[in-house]
């Protein structure tokens, strides 16, 4: 998934605000996890669903609120959790020369 892909950025933009202290490993995370991707995926989609629940009929909006809701810190917690059992390791060229 390219650093430009906009379904990438949007997702970051999201872990910015809900994960900051996690967003660096995220986001290799996302490149190289696809069940991560996934969960990041649902996320997106229960926050768009949270925000629009307005639109629906009265009769469920509470429901659905609190539903969407509820969905959303899981899988806030769910990513966090993933990032911290993550086994990606930041690896760094060494601009030493070889001995």
């Amino acid at each position: 998934m390219g650093a430009g892909n906009p379904e990438k950025l949007a997702i970051l933009a999201l872990l910015e605000v809900h994960l900051p202290e996690h967003l660096p490993l995220a986001r290799r995370l996302l490149d190289v996890d696809e069940n991560f991707h996934s969960m990041c995926q649902d996320l997106a989609a229960a926050i768009e669903a949270l925000t629009n629940v307005d639109l629906l009929p009265v009769s469920v909006r509470e429901v659905r609120r609190q539903e969407y809701g509820s969905l959303v810190e899981w899988l806030i917690e769910e990513i966090g959790d993933a990032v911290l059992r993550s086994k990606v390791v930041s690896l760094k060229r060494s601009t030493d020369p070889m001995p």
